[in-house]
């Protein structure tokens, strides 16, 4: 069974920076994608920054220029770094990994979410 586990959230000042790191384990299918998504209170769920077993890459235009994605393959880890921090970057964010069936749908799973909280 896919397990996620999610790190590095926290408060930080408008402008600061954090980094999301985000572990998977278990048995987990060659071609996939890992990334986050954030929902804020009232709001949906949205992509934030994702990156394929192929290293490529998809941004919300609203992170682009300040946050990057990056993924140690070898140890099934993402990480989100965060610069340039804004009030509205605040959320949960959640860590996301789609195994990809060829022929069929992904299947999905979810880390539990960490907060991140950008205030001053």
């Amino acid at each position: 069974q896919v397990q996620l586990v999610e790190s590095g959230g926290g408060l930080v000042q408008p402008g600061g920076s954090l980094r999301l790191s985000c572990v998977a384990s278990g048995s987990i299918l060659s071609i996939n994608v890992m990334g986050w998504y954030r929902q804020a209170p009232g709001k949906q769920r949205e992509l934030v920054a994702v990156i394929t077993s192929g290293s490529n890459t998809n941004f919300a235009n609203s992170v682009k220029g300040r946050f990057t994605i990056s993924r140690d393959y070898a140890k099934n880890t993402v990480y989100l770094q965060m610069n340039n921090l804004k009030p509205e970057d605040t959320a949960v964010y959640y860590c996301y990994l789609g195994e990809i069936i060829p022929g069929s749908s992904a299947q999905e799973h979810w880390g539990q979410g960490t907060q991140v909280t950008v205030s001053s």
